[in-house]
């Protein structure tokens, strides 16, 4: 595939199609109520289409000011391997990059699985001693 006929757009991802791209390599679907409040409230949204089809995307969410948090770097699976990956990730840090204070230094952090690690690594992402915990909180 040739990564120069695709397109790439900012702040356009929509609840449907984050959707969508997550049930192609995750289960558990969040609701379209909780996506469509997530993605006003993330930062900076970075989509990308083959023709009129979404492929992949990612977003970041943080402060602003001391960190950021990527999530949700998905790529097709019939499409990676291709350079879409290093798209998303290069979007999202420019975007930190323009939006940072200049001269001091940004925490971006991500959770990777395993074998997602060796990718993120090529980017300057280094895991730590520090243990990443989570709970799906119940909302009533």
């Amino acid at each position: 595939m040739n990564t120069d006929n695709l397109i790439i757009k900012h702040n356009e991802l929509t609840a449907e199609e984050f959707i969508e791209l997550w049930s192609s390599v995750w289960s558990g679907t969040p609701t379209l109520e909780q996506t469509k409040l997530a993605m006003e409230h993330t930062l900076f949204r970075v989509s990308v289409f083959d023709g009129t089809k979404i492929i992949a995307m990612a977003r970041v969410i943080g402060d602003m000011g001391l960190c950021y948090y990527i999530k949700d770097v998905i790529v097709k699976p019939e499409y990676q391997g291709q350079g879409i990956g290093r798209i998303l990730i290069n979007e999202l840090e420019k975007f930190i990059n323009d939006n940072g204070i200049k001269d001091t230094r940004i925490s971006v952090e991500l959770c990777a699985l395993p074998d997602k690690v060796p990718f993120y690594e090529k980017f300057g992402f280094w895991s730590n001693e520090g243990k990443r915990l989570r709970v799906m909180l119940p909302v009533e």
